[in-house]
């Protein structure tokens, strides 16, 4: 037998036989779905004698057979019934499993989301690309098809949607182009870190989605729920289908809180806090400011990230202001990091850790914060060095500043655009999909071995823009990323060490070392975090001006 578990309740399998009955029975299952009808193939058992088998093992049966392909609304709603009456856990089988997992699909529709049901069914083995629109329709047979069609579906209106939507109107004005995305804020997240130093206001960092949405593109206020990219459709919460001759990806990353045990409930009270959210990143303003004494710890989950250098922001910022005022000596700055290393690019990591010294922070590595106890004050990492046994810590804290896990979007890992790690699947030169060759992906949520910026995705928009024009005239790719990213380290108030650099960490400096040492703590790389990469953001790069960021040629070998 080659059972596959859906949910705890049900399992799906391929054609069983009376001898199989009594491993069924011994593995816990208490009722028996058959999906198959009598006489499909030669040398298959009838229901009957199955039926025989598992009453004489103490299993209830139901028989509900369902044409190959056929699978109708009805049916899914008789299948959702029998899993209601039968006893638990259940096995349904059919010849290979597929009907079955398909009838659960369907039947838990209306119950479950469209993510969480193609997870379970994905992870069974079970591909249910065939029946998404009728998942996300609620398990019934949608009855149109396509509601709109356009020459470019952009998903995702954060920096790299709407700067690429700007730079694609740019080259090709006349191109229709629509953006899907359901936010009615647009923010500027690089600005979070500054607000969480007392630097910069909240309000700075946000803009109506409607005011920055380039003018003749459409904006499809709408949740993504699939991808049908074999029909070139996106089909959307409430099944509205959107076909496009050609798409870009760029919905950035998922913040998984829920993966910290007790965290979600303890967020914004009790000492903890996180610049990773626009209502938090107040907050830890100001348990910076009124914290005396006591002890502060700064985490860093396991990689990839949205800007890795911003858990350690946080805490050179706050540091530093407690430096200022004098109470630093009365505190204990703990800096939890799930990697190894302090940053990834060692060019930079001598500059680090002359303030690591200055404020007296201990760096622990391989911890990983895994359960936190907001009332109790207490934090639980696991800590997992190279070649030992993982091992628990419990830590007290009186501040603490949470980076959480993070994740591709539930509908992006689930979908046939997905690696197997759940990011988009591009060509890290290109950003053409490896499979789909009419779609393209920038920023947090494609699987380019690059740092998630929006520094990266400043430059990855105009190269997708000008492959995506390319591919319209009927040319092969023009430009090529070289994996660049730029994390500003804001060590103290007034100076920053300015990392940039690409693919392999090689340094890809914007400006000459005589100007500005980007290895250096500099107040130029902070007058440009504070006072010129802001109006950058808002004027040019949502805006299509691509300031400084020519995009690299193809190079073609002879």
């Amino acid at each position: 037998m080659d059972i596959k578990e859906i949910t705890k309740r049900l399992s799906v399998s391929p054609q069983i036989t009376a001898a199989d009955i009594p491993a069924v029975a011994a593995a816990g299952f208490r009722a028996i779905i058959c999906n198959r009808p009598d006489g499909e193939g030669a040398d298959q058992p009838t229901f009957e004698e199955i039926e025989t088998a598992a009453k004489a093992a103490g299993l209830e049966t139901r028989y509900l057979p369902i044409v190959s392909g056929k699978v109708g609304d009805n049916d899914a709603a008789d299948f959702g019934a029998a899993l209601d009456a039968l006893p638990g856990p259940i096995l349904a089988y059919c010849r290979t499993g597929t009907r079955s997992a398909t009838l659960w699909s369907l039947s838990q529709a209306k119950s479950l989301p469209t993510a969480d049901i193609l997870a379970a069914t994905k992870k069974a083995g079970y591909d249910m690309a065939g029946v998404v629109r009728r998942i996300v329709n609620g398990g019934k047979t949608p009855t149109t098809s396509t509601d709109a069609s356009y020459d470019v579906v952009i998903v995702g209106g954060g920096a790299g949607g709407i700067a690429v939507a700007s730079s694609l109107k740019a080259r090709k004005p006349g191109l229709d182009i629509a953006i899907i995305d359901p936010a009615d804020i647009h923010y500027y997240q690089p600005g979070w870190t500054l607000v969480g130093g007392g630097v910069f206001h909240p309000e700075e960092t946000s803009k109506t989605m409607g005011s920055l949405i380039p003018k003749g593109v459409y904006w499809i206020k709408s949740a993504v729920a699939a991808f049908e990219p074999k029909d070139n459709a996106v089909i959307l919460d409430g099944c509205r289908v959107v076909g496009y001759k050609r798409l870009i990806v760029a919905p950035g990353i998922k913040l998984d809180w829920n993966r910290i045990e007790g965290l979600v409930e303890t967020l914004g009270k009790n000492g903890v806090t996180s610049n990773y959210r626009y209502d938090l990143a107040p907050y830890t303003w100001k348990l910076v400011q009124g914290l005396k004494e006591g002890k502060a710890i700064f985490t860093q989950p396991p990689m990839p990230i949205k800007c890795a250098g911003a858990p350690q922001k946080a805490m050179y910022l706050s540091s530093d202001h407690w430096y200022r005022n004098g109470a630093l000596k009365n505190i204990d700055v703990q800096f939890m990091n799930a990697g190894g290393v302090l940053f990834g690019v060692k060019e930079y990591v001598p500059a680090l850790m002359e303030y690591v010294k200055k404020y007296n922070a201990d760096l622990n590595f391989f911890h990983n914060l895994v359960a936190i106890d907001g009332e109790a004050k207490k934090a639980t990492f696991e800590v997992a060095k190279p070649e030992t046994e993982k091992t628990r810590v419990t830590v007290d804290f009186d501040m603490i500043h949470v980076v959480p896990p993070q994740v591709a979007p539930d509908f992006i890992r689930v979908s046939p655009l997905a690696d197997a790690a759940g990011w988009v699947d591009v060509d890290q030169t290109t950003l053409r999909h490896k499979t789909f060759d009419n779609i393209w992906s920038l920023g947090d949520v494609m699987n380019a071995p690059n740092a998630k910026t929006a520094a990266a995705a400043r430059v990855q928009a105009p190269v997708v823009a000008e492959n995506v024009c390319a591919d319209i005239d009927g040319k092969s790719a023009v430009s090529q990323y070289n994996g660049y990213g730029s994390c500003p380290l804001t060590v103290e108030r007034g100076k920053i060490v300015l990392a940039e650099f690409g693919y392999g960490g090689k340094m890809l400096p914007s400006f000459p070392k005589a100007l500005l040492d980007g290895t250096k703590p500099t107040r130029l790389a902070w007058w440009l975090k504070e006072t010129a990469l802001p109006p950058i953001y808002w004027k040019a790069m949502l805006r299509g001006r691509e300031w400084m960021i020519k995009p690299e040629k193809v190079t073609v070998s002879n």
